[in-house]
């Protein structure tokens, strides 16, 4: 029976000190944590660039350095907060619908180690009798670590450089386990997440490998005959790409992120002296040449030899000893099997084949201990270039949050772990983007009302100020679940305003005093009739007069009716007094034309409103223009009040967040003259702590409208595409005009290529002023999907439990999900 032997006796690791690892070898290791860029973020020139950084890099180090790159990939859940405010109801449902979520959560260490010299052959000749130090000299003087450690810094300013990467070095606490919290080595020896509790258990490496409950298995890409004949930096990903685009992921993703279950990918380059390594391989070359008449494998292999040697002399690549293996576990025998089938699915995407380690597993497995990589058995390593090796490297991780304080959750595409991103202040803090503007472009159908709502909502929810100006009542039902005001005209219930009414303790001040000057003149003058300017300092007079008249008399409600009731008796006695005469303003013919807004017309509804008053306070308000967009009367109106609100709120809300969001209303608006206004706004918002938000539904709309192209476009960094697939055929025509890239145009047209069936969600694309572009979900709770979704016959369903439940939304979701889970 084999005799048990302590850890302590055995473990590789004499000490850490300075942050270094000090193996009883005499090895010494540099541990750096790395934050690689996300997966399906990075286009074919990223990856090149990336590539060549880390084979830059490998040529800095010294002869007998191990470079050894860990990536641990964890099967993990998402952990909601359930936050206990009473009025993020949505938010709480979309903590419910995402608890628990599965994801891979991935963590990526550097090692980098210098050997002691390499083992020599024990001999009379080479005995520790006659040795003067048991330790070679070179570890013994006072720089030998400095050294180390500077090429070590060499080596990771050339990768941080290619700004793909962020890298910091692991202190030693992260090395070492403290009472709290296991460290780097006590992770690997157990195969488990730093959160775990601390535990001990048991290693049996007798026959497979067992650790604790769990059953490892291991396997190797350890000699050419596993590889593949060719090998690149980036590979197509055949899910996202199409005939038109060509989607790129890392070589080695597929044994990363793409390989959702447990494991532990172990990278190992070995630089040796390359020198030596080429004669050694120009002596098998004359060896295999000399019997290569007697086998056909001598002389294949000769001739590989040979053109090894040719490569290395003739490019001057850098000959080295890579290694590649992957571990996989699970306490479930099930579950192991399954994951070897995932590996082998992996494998073969690459046109690697998999060698299953029985006999050298525990020898792989003990060197895979940080620190440790100088006792790895070189049996197990094959012969390559550092170009060659790099490009086993994995170079992705996972999707991360944002930790700014604003902004919205999206789903990963990979697993729907749910993210914060924000895509207004973080960008700008960056310098990435100089405005917080928003370009939507999506058909119908592909998901564009669902992300608008859920973006709207979660800034109200963050103290946002939202303006929305919509044809199709998208956003009714989220405006009475917030409580906002919802303008919109039916015969029963016109639409009403008050643009002379003043809130408590205000006063009219010069912007408010414009604005109605400007309602005044649109509902007088034709578009195309000029006014003097007479006729604009007699509506200025009018207008402070009547805020003045208000002023001394109690009891008098402001409105259009007191208004011309002001201009009929005591403006008409003030015009009479300074002998205005009727060719500078004709005030008869003025009372005449504003008649039909006065108690009795035919419009006096309109300016006359008594509820809904104070716009300014409000923070959620929607404009609904689908019933009125033709009318020659109404929307001129509704435009001018619209631009008042907006813009009172930008002068006067301070340090407040402020979104106007234009539907496909903004065609109907160009019809007014509000394009100068688009303009205007698109341009300056950002000075206010505002931005603007143009939503569009066709490719031709772009093409046909000036101020989109030019004023819109221009104008929003932020550029935000649902799915594109019924315009792929035509889609460079909207790449030019957008701007995008040819990494953004194969992320556009992956958009739900490769949807989880399981799932219902649509995904989105956002792109930040070109610099950084992403896809994610947008997948929402069943309570959000009934608030935001605009099919017909779900909105009135919705609407008769809203009945039964006296109009209240937020009861009516509850009662009509309750009813569908059941």
């Amino acid at each position: 029976m084999a005799k048990e032997r302590s850890m302590e006796a055995l473990f590789p690791i004499l000490e850490i000190e300075g942050n270094a690892l000090v193996s009883k070898m005499g090895d010494l290791t540099l541990a750096y944590e790395l934050v690689l860029p996300e997966i399906f973020t990075s286009s074919e020139q990223d990856f090149e660039d990336f590539h060549q950084a880390w084979v830059r890099a490998l040529r800095l180090l010294p002869k007998h350095s191990i470079l050894h790159k860990q990536d641990w990939f964890l099967e993990s859940v998402f952990r909601a907060e359930f936050r206990p405010d009473p009025n993020s109801f949505m938010s709480q449902s979309s903590d419910r619908h995402f608890h628990e979520r599965p994801f891979l959560d991935h963590r990526c260490f550097l090692l980098l180690s210098k050997c002691v010299e390499p083992k020599r052959i024990v001999n009379s000749l080479f005995s520790n009798l006659i040795k003067p130090n048991l330790v070679p000299r070179n570890i013994l003087e006072d720089d030998y670590a400095e050294r180390f450690r500077e090429c070590c810094q060499q080596f990771v300013n050339i990768l941080q450089e290619t700004g793909l990467c962020r890298i910091r070095d692991m202190r030693h606490d992260e090395l070492e386990s403290t009472l709290n919290q296991a460290g780097l080595l006590e992770r690997y020896c157990t195969l488990s997440s730093g959160n775990d509790p601390l535990l001990l258990r048991d290693i049996d490496l007798s026959n497979d490998i067992r650790i604790g409950g769990k059953e490892v298995g291991c396997y190797t890409l350890g000699d050419a005959e596993s590889l593949p004949s060719l090998c690149a930096s980036r590979m197509n990903y055949d899910k996202y790409s199409t005939d038109r685009s060509k989607f790129s992921v890392g070589f080695a993703s597929h044994l990363g992120q793409l390989l959702p279950c447990n494991h532990l990918y172990n990278q190992y380059i070995f630089l040796e002296d390359a020198e030596q390594t080429l004669k050694k391989m120009e002596g098998k070359r004359l060896r295999l040449q000399s019997l290569a008449a007697y086998s056909r494998q001598n002389l294949i292999a000769r001739d590989a030899t040979n053109a090894f040697l040719n490569e290395a002399f003739a490019l001057q690549h850098q000959a080295v000893k890579a290694h590649f293996n992957i571990l996989i576990w699970s306490e479930e025998e099930q579950q192991l099997k399954k994951a070897k089938q995932l590996l082998s699915s992996s494998l073969a995407s690459m046109d690697c084949r998999i060698k299953e380690e029985t006999v050298g597993a525990a020898q792989i497995f003990w060197a895979g201990i940080p620190g440790n990589a100088g006792s790895f058995p070189m049996n197990e390593c094959f012969d390559t270039f550092t170009n060659q090796a790099s490009c086993f490297l994995n170079l992705e991780t996972g999707y991360r949050s944002s930790i700014s304080p604003v902004g919205i959750r999206l789903g990963d595409r990979l697993s729907g772990k749910p993210l914060h991103v924000d895509i207004s202040d973080e960008p700008m803090e960056m310098g990435i983007c100089t405005n917080r503007n928003k370009f939507i472009l999506g058909p119908s159908g592909s998901g564009k009302s669902f992300f608008t709502n859920h973006m709207v909502r979660t800034y109200f929810e963050q103290g946002c100020h939202v303006v929305l100006v919509d044809v199709g009542h998208s956003y009714q039902g989220l405006c009475e679940l917030v409580g906002g005001y919802y303008f919109t005209y039916t015969e029963d219930n016109p639409i009403r305003f008050n643009p002379f009414y003043l809130g408590q303790g205000d006063q009219p001040d010069t912007e408010k005093k414009e604005s109605i000057k400007t309602l005044l003149l649109a509902l007088w003058k034709k578009d195309d009739e000029a006014f003097r300017r007479s006729e604009y300092v007699a509506l200025s007079n009018a207008i402070s007069g009547f805020y003045e008249y208000l002023a001394l008399k109690d009891g008098i409600f402001p409105c259009f009716d007191s208004f011309y009731e002001y201009l009929h008796g005591t403006f008409r006695q003030t015009v009479a007094r300074d002998r205005v005469k009727r060719q500078d303003f004709d005030i008869d013919n003025f009372l005449y034309v504003l008649r039909p807004y006065y108690a009795g017309g035919e419009f006096d509804y309109l300016l006359n409103g008594q509820d809904k008053l104070d716009m300014l306070h409000e923070r959620f308000i929607v404009f609904e223009l689908d019933n009125i967009k033709d009318h020659p009367i109404l929307f001129p109106v509704v435009t001018i009040i619209i631009m008042e609100v907006f813009i009172s709120k930008l002068r006067k809300m301070k340090g407040v967040r402020k979104m106007i969001l234009i539907e496909e209303a903004w065609k109907a608006l160009m019809k007014e003259g509000f394009a100068e206004y688009i303009k205007y706004l698109f341009k300056t918002v950002r000075k206010y702590f505002g931005e603007a938000v143009v939503v569009t539904q066709e490719v031709d709309d772009i093409i046909s409208s000036p101020v989109v192209k030019q004023a819109i476009i221009n104008n929003s960094d932020c550029k935000i595409l649902l799915d594109q697939s019924k315009y792929q055929n035509r889609f460079d025509q909207i790449q030019e005009l957008l701007g995008l890239t040819e990494k953004e145009k194969a992320q556009v047209l992956s958009l739900n290529r490769a949807n989880d069936p399981n799932l219902k969600y649509k995904e989105v694309f956002i792109s930040l002023a070109g610099v950084i572009s992403k896809v994610y979900r947008t997948e929402v709770s069943k309570e959000e999907y009934l608030v935001y979704t605009t099919e017909e016959r779900e909105k009135f369903r919705l609407r008769s439990y809203m009945d039964a439940q006296h109009g209240d939304v937020q009861s009516a979701v509850k009662a009509m999900v309750k009813d569908i889970i059941q």
